[in-house]
């Protein structure tokens, strides 16, 4: 039998078929077919690659009011369930 480079065998195409699928939702609404990147669940081009993603905070070049940083949301979730709870208090009444 031949080599032919256009014709790979069945032996060295079955680790790349059998890989985990990315399945990110694509701009046409199907999931991605690519196979995920080693130890991750994306593949390389939704985030599979290290360091993807901005950096946090003033780092990131959008950075400006500090509106969504982790400490802002969670003093906003806190205040939402205080208010929850005052709500539901004065509904008993």
């Amino acid at each position: 039998m031949e080599a032919n480079p256009m014709h790979p065998s069945i032996r060295r195409l079955l680790p790349l078929l059998q890989a985990p699928r990315c399945g990110a939702k694509t701009r046409s609404g199907t999931p991605c077919q690519s196979p995920a990147v080693n130890g991750k669940s994306r593949c390389r081009m939704h985030g599979g690659s290290k360091g993807s993603g901005a950096p946090k905070g003033d780092r990131n070049g959008s950075y400006r009011h500090g509106l969504f940083t982790c400490e802002a949301i969670e003093e906003r979730r806190a205040i939402k369930e205080m208010i929850g709870l005052v709500s539901e208090f004065l509904g008993s009444l």
